[in-house]
């Protein structure tokens, strides 16, 4: 059994006390505070993450252990290993390495499945995607739902069969986000109704980003997306990739179903140099990821600094700490996880009061 005395996050609100754990969290009772007092809170959750400390998701088991590894070490304790739009066997041969890695005992953050983004988005909005788009056939759906990992999917709803995609993701319990693409008001409302129809859930992937802006007369994929009070949507808040002004307007369209990401890349925690990204080289300088032609090429961000941006832009620690920790868990169905309260898995980070990590715990095991 191990103990933390400090300032805990629980779902009713702050407490300064004790929080008693193994596997999973016992009790929490009220304490006096030590001096300079930690922060207590739920681990965070990480949906979209390519990568980080010179590993990808793409490389193989090592890679996705090698990231994982990196992101605890930030908080993270558990996420989504990302893939990118690869050739298509490619995508087949990271499916299979994720579900190995899965089957694993942890020892970083738990990879709680996959956020497959890309092949099924569109050849117009890659961003910083490769060119291997193919069509989200029946038989592509069907060979990858198999796997049993994917638990987000990343679609243009413009693309051939991608409704058909739709439903057939929802009813296997897929998150279905809207991304990369260039998609009518009309194609990203039928894809919403689709996925609801059969008692799925829909997100907008990387709001703002790859998918187009909102303007009067035409509300495009974000305002589809802030507009629908049931749509969940991510938010890679780097400071490059979203205004922080655009970031307070997302949450207060969407409150409790907006979520933090980092979206990261290889390079995250990494020096300034050239990375590799999906077979394409990515620069990294001044704190920025970029192609060749300037593109964002995912970010360097982790969750811990996500954290620290929100509370820049305005939010309490609080709901700072929800939107990387409860949302993310309420979005992929996870119970156990995003919250501290007795009987919940001992997924537990400490902040000191820079927000700066000081120790983590996964299933009750400090990993870092």
């Amino acid at each position: 059994m191990t103990s933390l005395q400090g300032r805990i996050l629980t779902p009713t609100g702050w407490q300064d006390g004790k929080i008693d754990f193994d596997a999973s969290i016992t009790k929490i009772n009220q304490a006096s505070l030590p001096q300079n007092a930690a922060y207590i809170v739920p681990g965070f959750i990480d949906v979209h993450v390519h990568g980080g400390g010179g590993f990808d998701t793409m490389d193989g088991i090592s890679g996705i252990r090698g990231m994982a590894d990196f992101h605890v070490k930030h908080g993270t304790t558990g996420l989504l290993a990302t893939t990118i739009t690869n050739p298509w066997n490619n995508v087949i041969t990271a499916l299979t390495n994720a579900k190995s890695v899965m089957l694993e005992p942890s020892r970083g953050a738990r990879v709680l499945g996959v956020h497959l983004e890309g092949p099924f988005v569109s050849p117009q909005r890659l961003g910083a995607q490769p060119n291997f788009v193919v069509d989200p056939t029946p038989e592509r759906v069907q060979e990858v739902l198999a796997f049993d990992v994917i638990r987000v999917v990343t679609i243009a709803p413009e693309q051939p069969h991608a409704l058909e995609a739709c439903e057939m993701f929802a009813r296997a319990g897929v998150r279905v986000s809207i991304g990369h693409s260039v998609a009518s008001i009309e194609q990203v409302q039928a894809a919403i109704e689709i996925v609801k129809s059969v008692g799925g859930f829909s997100s907008g992937t990387h709001l703002f980003n790859a998918m187009g802006g909102l303007e009067g007369r035409n509300p495009g994929i974000v305002g589809a997306i802030l507009a629908n009070p049931e749509v969940w949507a991510e938010v890679i808040l780097d400071g490059h990739h979203v205004h922080f002004l655009n970031f307070k307007a997302a949450y207060l369209a969407k409150v409790e179903r907006l979520m933090l990401i980092t979206d990261a890349m290889r390079a995250a925690g990494m020096p300034e140099g050239k990375y590799d990204l999906g077979g394409q080289m990515a620069h990294v300088r001044d704190g920025t990821a970029r192609l060749e032609n300037g593109s964002l090429a995912g970010s360097l961000l982790t969750m811990d600094r996500a954290v620290q941006n929100a509370v820049l832009a305005g939010m309490s620690l609080k709901t700072a700490i929800a939107l990387a920790s409860s949302h993310p868990a309420r979005y992929l169905g996870l119970s156990k996880k995003g919250s501290l309260k007795p009987g919940n898995d001992a997924d537990i980070v400490v902040l000191d009061d820079q927000l700066e990590v000081q120790a983590v715990f996964v299933d009750g095991i400090q990993v870092a």
